[in-house]
Order: structure tokens, then C-alpha cells, then sequence
């Protein structure tokens, strides 16, 4: 079984604008609200996919009872916990440029910390956990770390997707996979990632730091797949861009996916590649026809 954790969901308030005018009343001619959070969009893909999969994390007041009754309607098995508060709202403007207005979530106890971990350890071998985003007032920044360290004892592997301290931490940890992009890699070591080289030299420094597997996704330049014996490069598809909100998290359930169904590491670089373009070409989450159909034409190299 999969395991998705979002400790700091939100509800996407959706807005396109024909101009956005600072200072005036804008009208919108179209809006929509989506369950939002980085784990929430990785069971998405793989419910798409029709993988097993439970997303775990902490929802607050009406917009959380919001979030949750999304993600039932979508076919996602969750298993989250309530908490005081309010699930935070983002509001994303699409008017030519996007801007994006993220709300504060809930502050999280440590009693609710320690009821999370609790239910983690029922995890086993045969289990994958994604631990995804940002992490709310409350909650230390050693958490994914901990638990991570937390999930290694009973076999399970943890793919981590995150930034900043909290990934730094992280690594120290062991997780199987780490999943930045190239702005995070080059916060999380503070140089600059301007080339292939450069990507690469950091992403073997992550693997030195504790990550078993570093997937870099490079944007329109595609994507690398690093570890202590291999390092494979791929690049993206031939498409338009239509979105690249959850292209990264559809990068990491492609991943997943393919792990589950038991296809060697390079296969599994090239289905995430597939899954992440397939989502970046379309309106929504992709589906497993339209990665399928991608997956055949992404070559990927051995560096």
C-alpha cells in the first residue's frame, strides 16, 4: 500500500481574470475550489491509476470537512486527522501571469503530532509512504526526519518531497527517494544549479548527504534520476504546456506507481518523466493512458 502525508492541505480558491488591476475591483469570469496540497495530489495520480493508495494528514474546520469530501468524491481513500482551526485557503489568479496568495493553516499539538506517528506505526515492508510539502506552525522541522527514521525500522520506504530545513533534515534520515526541483537543490546546498553538470554534482552530493535516490526535475529540460551506482537522464516529451501545477507530484507518482508494480529503477525514471509531462500537457491530473502513451517515447540515458 501507498501512503500519502499532507500536513498542510488547503483548499484553492481558483480565479481567471482577463487583467489583474492592483488597487481596483477585479471581476472574475471564471472561478473553482480544488482540494490542494502536494500528498493530497500524488493519491490523486495514483487513484488515477487505480493504485491503492490512503491520504493522511491534518484537516481543520469547514474548509477541511471541504478538502475531505473532495477527495472522497474523487475515489481517494483517506485516513486524516481533524484538528482546531481552519485548513488554510490559497487563492491562485490566473489573469496572463499567475499569482498566488497562500493562507496560514492550523497550528498542530503534539498530541496530534504523536497520534500521526501512531498511525504510522502499522506500516510494513510492503508499504511506500510519500511525505510531501510544507510543514505548519507547530510542527518542528525535524518532523519528517523523525518519522522517517520512524518508518525504516518496519521496512517501509519513504519518498520525500519537500524544501528547505525540513529536506535538509530529512536526508539525514535515509529516505529512499527525494524528489526536489532545481531551485530547491540549489537552496538546499546554496550554489547554483545554471547547467547538466552542475545538476548533477549537486544531486550526488545529496546522495552522499543520506538520500538513496535523488529524481531532479528539470522543467522543460526534463528530468535526472541519481544514485550511488547509476545516474540517468531523460529528457521531456514534445508538447504544450497547458499546466504545471502537480506536474512534480504526478513526477513522483509515476515513480511510485511503476516501484509498486515492480519495474526497475530506470523504468521507473521514465514513467515518472511520462507522468509529470502527461500532467504538464493537460488540464487536470493525467490519467495512465495519456503517461502510457508518453512513456514510450521518453528515452532515457545512462550518464
Amino acid at each position: 500500500m501507498i501512503y500519502t502525508i499532507t500536513l498542510n492541505p488547503s483548499a484553492d480558491y481558483l480565479m481567471q481574470l482577463p487583467e489583474l488591476k492592483p488597487g481596483e475591483t477585479n471581476r472574475a469570469v471564471s472561478s473553482d475550489l480544488v482540494s490542494g496540497g502536494k500528498g493530497i495530489n500524488v493519491a490523486e495520480v495514483l487513484t488515477n491509476f487505480k493504485e491503492p493508495v490512503t491520504a493522511m494528514g491534518f484537516l481543520a474546520g469547514f474548509t477541511g470537512s471541504f478538502v475531505k469530501n473532495e477527495v472522497g468524491r474523487k475515489g481517494i481513500h483517506s485516513d486524516f486527522i481533524f484538528t482546531e482551526g481552519l485548513t488554510r485557503i490559497n487563492v491562485k489568479i490566473k489573469a496572463g501571469e499567475e499569482t498566488e496568495i497562500n493562507g496560514q493553516g492550523p497550528v498542530i499539538s503534539e498530541g496530534e503530532i504523536a497520534l500521526l506517528k501512531q498511525k504510522l506505526s502499522n506500516l510494513t515492508e510492503e508499504d511506500l509512504l510519500v511525505l510531501s510539502g510544507s510543514v505548519p506552525a507547530g510542527v518542528p522541522a525535524e518532523f519528517y526526519k523523525e518519522v522517517v527514521e520512524q518508518v525504516l525500522k518496519s521496512g517501509a520506504k519513504t519518498v520525500l518531497d519537500t524544501s528547505g530545513e525540513p529536506l535538509k533534515k530529512g536526508i539525514e534520515a535515509n529516505p529512499f527517494l527525494i524528489k526536489p526541483n532545481k531551485a530547491e537543490l540549489s537552496a538546499l546546498y546554496d550554489q547554483p544549479v545554471n547547467d547538466l553538470d552542475a545538476a548533477i554534482t549537486l544531486g550526488k552530493k545529496a546522495v552522499e548527504d543520506g538520500a538513496e535516490n535523488v529524481l531532479l526535475s528539470l522543467g522543460a529540460e526534463g528530468a535526472l534520476l541519481i544514485n550511488k551506482d547509476e545516474c540517468f537522464t531523460a529528457k521531456a516529451p514534445k508538447g504544450k504546456l497547458i499546466n504545471s501545477v502537480g506536474a512534480g507530484d504526478s513526477m513522483v507518482a509515476g515513480f511510485l506507481y511503476a516501484y509498486a508494480n515492480k519495474v526497475d529503477l530506470k523504468g521507473c525514471f521514465q514513467y515518472s518523466v511520462a507522468a509529470g509531462s502527461a500532467t504538464a500537457f493537460s488540464q487536470g491530473f493525467c490519467t495512465k493512458e495519456q503517461a502510457d502513451e508518453l512513456a514510450v517515447s521518453i528515452a532515457v540515458q545512462s550518464i
